[in-house]
């Protein structure tokens, strides 16, 4: 498939299927999925970063598995909103990706993503070692999250 603008993600996602939110580190990619509806992101366990090509094969087995029709990718922008080398490397992960599924990809600005996911996990009196094996996943889920209620504003009540 291709990138697409979020505007025009309800309309590409199969009926049946779910979205699926990533945010993609160094060292591991933190997966969230939605609901039927749209309306809920839920996170899902991360998956550990090898190389791209098992990463891409263990990472459309996992979207196929919950029967994921979209992806929405977190993209590391800085503060003032330029792309540096992370989301570069995120662009990249998404060019080389796109070959392999026909999902169609939406980039969704993650600045602060995972402060927010790590600021909810510290409310809920995580200790430390559980905020660290959860956190991408976390973030995947603020990040989806985000466009979920954005595609939810463009529908209407």
């Amino acid at each position: 498939m291709s990138v697409v603008p979020i505007e025009d993600l309800a309309a590409r996602v199969p009926a049946g299927t779910v979205i699926a939110g990533l945010d993609l580190g160094t060292k591991t990619i933190g997966i969230a999925v939605s609901d039927l509806g749209f309306r809920f992101a839920t996170p899902r366990p991360v998956l550990r970063r090898t190389k791209f090509r098992q990463d891409a094969e263990a990472l459309l087995a996992a979207l196929d598995k919950e029967r994921c029709g979209a992806i929405v990718i977190g993209l590391p922008l800085n503060m003032d909103g330029s792309e540096g080398p992370r989301a570069q490397s995120t662009r990249a992960f998404v060019r080389n990706l796109l070959p392999l599924t026909e999902r169609p990809v939406v980039f969704w600005d993650e600045r602060l993503s995972t402060v927010a996911a790590e600021r909810a996990m510290i409310e809920a009196d995580l200790s430390r070692r559980k905020r660290a094996e959860k956190i991408d996943s976390a973030a995947a889920a603020f990040i989806l999250q985000g466009a979920l209620d954005r595609l939810g504003h463009r529908r209407g009540p």
